[in-house]
């Protein structure tokens, strides 16, 4: 089945097709159509090897899935209350302009690593809230256009990061974990590699 996959992305990488209307002349065509490839046979990939991989193992795949869809109901029902004190906590936060204070002050340090102004409302709102984050995203993109270089860049951030602070609030608070100790330090260090990564890659593609 991987070798299925890696001839179809293969023929897409190599069929000279390009929907983007950017140009696929050079590495960086060859790149663009490499990411088209990829993102298109990532999911159908996914749903078919991991089912086949249980079954090969002998194991029950569709009691399996029941199982986990009903602890997971479960898991959900427990984070509720930690999930309403962490949007209510950012809702306060966005709306007494912590956001765009801190876009003011963190803009001309940024600017000398090549990040663009306009994508650090959505660079601090990401770690908060994904929901918050997709509206910001939403407003650049209608702002700039879909095709544009922001909104691509503001899209592969939102796919490569996380929203740490909600997953440590949430999922820690409801197993009962109160010193995070290096989590923290991690997962936001991971954030901004992942941020800085998608404005280099999506420049160099793209750009």
């Amino acid at each position: 089945m991987l070798l299925f996959f890696l001839v179809l992305w293969g023929i897409r990488v190599w069929s000279g097709g390009d929907e983007t209307g950017m140009g696929t002349s050079g590495a960086a065509g060859w790149g663009v159509r490499a990411l088209q490839g990829l993102s298109q046979l990532a999911v159908p990939f996914l749903l078919a090897w991991f089912p086949l991989y249980a079954a090969l193992r002998r194991v029950r795949v569709y009691e399996e899935f029941v199982t986990g869809a009903r602890e997971g109901f479960e898991v959900g029902v427990r984070i509720i209350p930690y999930l309403v004190a962490m949007l209510v906590a950012i809702g306060m936060f966005r709306a007494a302009g912590g956001i765009e204070w801190l876009s003011r002050g963190l803009g001309p340090l940024l600017s000398l690593v090549g990040f663009p102004v306009e994508l650090l409302p959505l660079a601090l709102v990401r770690p908060l809230s994904g929901s918050g984050a997709l509206g910001v995203l939403t407003e650049l993109v209608r702002t700039h256009g879909p095709d544009s270089l922001w909104a691509r860049m503001g899209a592969t951030m939102y796919g490569s990061t996380e929203t740490t602070f909600y997953v440590l609030a949430v999922y820690f608070g409801a197993v009962g974990v109160h010193r995070v100790r290096h989590a923290v330090w991690a997962g936001l260090i991971t954030d901004v590699v992942a941020m800085l990564v998608s404005v280099w890659l999506c420049r160099w593609v793209f750009g």
